[in-house]
């Protein structure tokens, strides 16, 4: 099937392969990666630099971000809605960068490349952490992307024909488009600020947290296309590869004894209860936790999400839950009773 063949408006479904990797914690391990080549895309990457507080409050805004990210998928009948939510949140982000190009995030190149990026964490994330893929299922992937960026209702120029032509584009794009710039250094860079309701010494946070960076910087390299690699100034050896692939196989033997309720992102977990008529079809959508909202100084920028106020009891166990998910973004043995696993 060819994109211009895959005209379905209708939302993915727990069908989907997409349904079945994109929503999953292992995705977490390329948090430098996906970072890093969004921001190499040069209008992307001045949009970060300009606009962005990423360096201020990592956790937070990976993880609130993540949660209307993750919508577009699994949100149903909803998920068109949350398209256009995502698009709301970039219409005020252009500008002109240090070497005078204009930008617009909702430039169809620009939006279409961040969602490529997605695309292939979901790739890489079955490839090297769940166990591989098919050519078949590479393909439907393909299709299934096409069906998930037409909830978007971008336009559709930009996006290829084929699963062929999709890794032409990518292999072009990294080659002759993307670039080192300011806010890719800050990727591969990043130091963690400890959130204030961490109760840890700062200086016992940032040594947990130099290893884990370092884990995902060694991801991202051996992720990186060589030309990119190269244009990011990283080494990657026969053995480094062979490591990540037993790596990679660990993980998938350490996950098969990890249920749903923490392989799953929340708003994944609670579209799966929905398909399997464990919640209402019209249940309110899973939202991030009140804390992980912007600093003061940002509300009421249209560019950011703000997830509604819960009550303090409930933001306790909020807080201790998405820990775990906050820390491994940016850094089962059951399934959930009364579904089997995602085919």
């Amino acid at each position: 099937m060819t994109a211009a063949a895959t005209t379905s408006t209708d939302p993915l479904g727990p069908d989907s392969l997409t349904w079945k990797y994109f929503g999953d914690l292992r995705t977490a391990m390329m948090g430098v990666w996906i970072g890093a080549i969004q921001n190499m895309y040069p209008e992307l990457g001045a949009g970060v630099e300009e606009h962005s507080i990423l360096l201020r409050e990592p956790l937070q805004r990976v993880s609130r971000s993540v949660y209307p990210i993750m919508g577009v998928v699994y949100d149903g009948d909803r998920a068109a809605q949350t398209g256009q939510q995502i698009k709301g949140y970039h219409r005020t982000i252009k500008g002109t960068d240090a070497d005078g190009r204009r930008y617009h995030a909702l430039n169809p190149d620009t939006f279409y490349w961040a969602h490529a990026t997605f695309f292939m964490l979901v790739i890489n994330v079955a490839e090297y952490f769940c166990g591989g893929l098919t050519e078949a299922e590479k393909r439907q992937l393909f299709d299934e992307h096409v069906q998930w960026y037409r909830m978007y209702g971008m336009s559709m120029r930009p996006v290829p024909q084929s699963w062929e032509d999709f890794l032409e584009y990518w292999d072009r794009i990294g080659r002759d488009k993307l670039e080192i710039n300011r806010a890719t250094l800050d990727i591969l860079d990043m130091r963690i600020p400890k959130p204030k309701f961490v109760l840890m010494p700062t200086p016992v946070w940032d040594q947990l947290f130099k290893p884990l960076v370092a884990g995902q910087r060694w991801i991202a390299a051996g992720l990186f296309e060589p030309a990119v690699r190269e244009k990011a100034g990283m080494r990657w050896t026969p053995g480094d590869e062979v490591l990540l692939r037993l790596f990679g196989k660990l993980v998938e033997l350490a996950f098969i004894a990890v249920p749903d309720e923490i392989r799953l992102h929340p708003r994944a977990l609670a579209a799966y209860r929905r398909a399997d008529g464990r919640g209402r079809s019209d249940a309110p959508l899973v939202e991030a936790p009140s804390f992980m909202a912007p600093p003061h100084d940002r509300r009421g920028l249209p560019m950011h999400y703000f997830p509604p106020r819960s009550n303090p009891a409930k933001a306790l166990f909020e807080r201790a839950g998405s820990l775990v998910h906050s820390t491994l973004t940016i850094a089962g043995l059951r399934p959930a009773r009364g579904r089997t696993p995602a085919a």
